[in-house]
């Protein structure tokens, strides 16, 4: 953080490429909201990404959302144009 003139704290921005590669350093849990389908999404770990948000995700499961059924896909190249959200899964999504 750092302190204005008038004393006021302001929060240092956080870019998104920055926390992207934190979840990958931490080897964390996140679930992957995707691009227009709303009844399902990707749990699995950021293993590799690039600047188009690309992402390389490890142990992946494809979950629906209404049944919470999951299927197990492996290790999966998902496209940055269908990612909408990452979700830190890790912590209970703290």
């Amino acid at each position: 953080m750092s302190f204005g003139a008038a004393g006021r704290v302001q929060k240092v921005m956080i870019q998104p490429i920055n926390l992207i590669f934190r979840y990958l350093q931490s080897r964390a849990r996140v679930s992957i909201w995707l691009f227009e389908n709303i009844n399902e999404r990707i749990e699995g770990q950021i293993i590799g990404f690039d600047e188009y948000m690309n992402l390389v995700l490890d142990e992946a499961e494809e979950v629906n959302v209404k049944t919470m059924n999951r299927i197990t896909l492996g290790r999966i190249l998902l496209k940055g144009d269908s990612v909408t959200l990452i979700q830190n899964i890790s912590d209970g999504g703290k």
